[in-house]
């Protein structure tokens, strides 16, 4: 990595410049052995940066990541050591975001790394919560079932979101068409026929006017609405990147009907998969929690964990610190303190995530079933309203003697 420092020489004067390192202490390291006594260090980001431009256009997806989990348990169980299974698994990849990675994961682990710390590095392509989970397999000396169950739980997990996706694409590509459309027949096609009607003297029904009025406004600021709509949509765009904005639209989205009740469904099994997974690897839950928070996919949920960990720091245990929010669902709740007092919590927590998995599941395919019905209800009822609106100016002008 690339460090931009300032320091000062042996003669006291300020110095700039840039150096190669593979850690900051490494690079403070380097800039001391020059003599230089460093005042800043920090990394530099070139305005254009050619790795970052490289990740976005091969970024690396989770059925890659599943694979080389599969593949690296495979040629760790038939006797290779883990540099030449990696290797082995760099030279086999096509993606070269994921080339990039594997060859930085092998420097460290010829280095002296773990596997885990290895591929903790890169957090952007291997979670955190693996990687913690492949550190408890490597201390019990079981990587390999490890990374199976990783893989398996990444599949699961990638399937209901494919499910979830594919549930939402079809309905949003005809609720633009739609939009398109009926936009297109107010702004051009209704305001045609007002010079007709005019020409006619023809007196217009009160709703006849009031869309031919609007056709006739927005084709006249056409680029004004363009641009407005543009703009509304940067700024919720920003909007939602600030943590504020992030926490808001995750509050909206488990609110939404049906739908929200599915990602709420899906976030609750990942989190309860997630602490099952950890607990059973050995991990404590005041290392489990902070590992299951950092990892939910939604920031509500997230800070519904966070006082969840809070109180469990003040001795309340798990359960009855989830009893107090609305977002923690009763069997969970139920789940959880049967898991406390028997001492099998990991049990438990994996019986909720594949019951409310299947739940999810389930309401998916009600909820495509019933998307489609519902869209072509509501994009009929607009059109058809704008054909009764011309058949009803139609009908007066008949009604009026032309």
């Amino acid at each position: 990595m690339v460090y931009k420092y300032v320091a000062y020489n042996e003669n006291g004067e300020l110095v700039r410049g840039k150096l190669s390192a593979s850690s900051e202490e490494t690079a403070t390291e380097l800039v001391s052995y020059a003599g230089y006594q460093v005042v800043s260090l920090k990394p530099f980001v070139p305005f254009f940066n050619l790795d970052k431009l490289s990740a976005s256009l091969y970024q690396v997806k989770p059925a890659e990541i599943i694979l080389l989990y599969r593949q690296l348990a495979m040629l760790l169980e038939s006797g290779i050591n883990i540099s030449a299974s990696l290797e082995l698994l760099q030279e086999q990849a096509t993606n070269r975001a994921l080339k990039k990675v594997l060859s930085e994961v092998i420097s460290d682990v010829r280095g002296g790394n773990q596997l885990s710390t290895a591929l903790g590095k890169h957090q952007k392509v291997f979670s955190l919560v693996y990687c913690r989970l492949l550190g408890a397999g490597e201390q019990s000396g079981d990587l390999e079932t490890v990374l199976r169950q990783v893989a398996d739980y990444m599949e699961k997990e990638a399937a209901t979101a494919k499910e979830t996706k594919s549930a939402l694409m079809m309905p949003a590509i005809t609720a633009i068409i739609a939009v398109v459309v009926i936009g297109l027949m107010v702004i051009y096609i209704l305001p045609s026929f007002s010079g007709l009607y005019g020409s006619l003297g023809v007196e217009l029904p009160p709703m006849t006017k009031v869309l031919i009025t609007i056709g006739e406004k927005a084709q006249s600021y056409i680029m004004q609405l363009i641009l407005a709509v543009l703009v509304i949509v940067g700024a919720v765009f920003l909007y939602i990147k600030t943590p504020g904005g992030r926490y808001k639209r995750d509050k909206l989205l488990l609110r939404l009907p049906l739908l929200g009740r599915v990602r709420h469904l899906i976030e609750l099994a990942r989190c309860c998969r997630s602490m099952s997974l950890l607990f059973r690897g050995g991990l404590p839950l005041t290392e489990v929690m902070p590992l299951v928070i950092e990892g939910s996919g939604n920031k509500v949920i997230a800070k519904a964990l966070s006082d969840v960990q809070q109180d469990m720091i003040k001795g309340e245990g798990l359960s009855q610190p989830m009893a107090k929010s609305k977002l923690f669902l009763p069997m969970m709740v139920q789940m959880v303190k049967v898991g406390e007092e028997t001492g099998n919590l990991d049990v438990t927590l994996l019986a909720v995530a594949r019951s409310y998995e299947a739940e999810a599941e389930d309401k998916i395919h009600t909820l495509i079933g019933l998307i489609q019905p519902a869209m072509t209800l509501i994009i009929g009822g607009v059109v058809g309203l704008i054909a009764v609106t011309l058949m009803s100016a139609m009908t007066s002008m008949y009604g009026q003697g032309f």
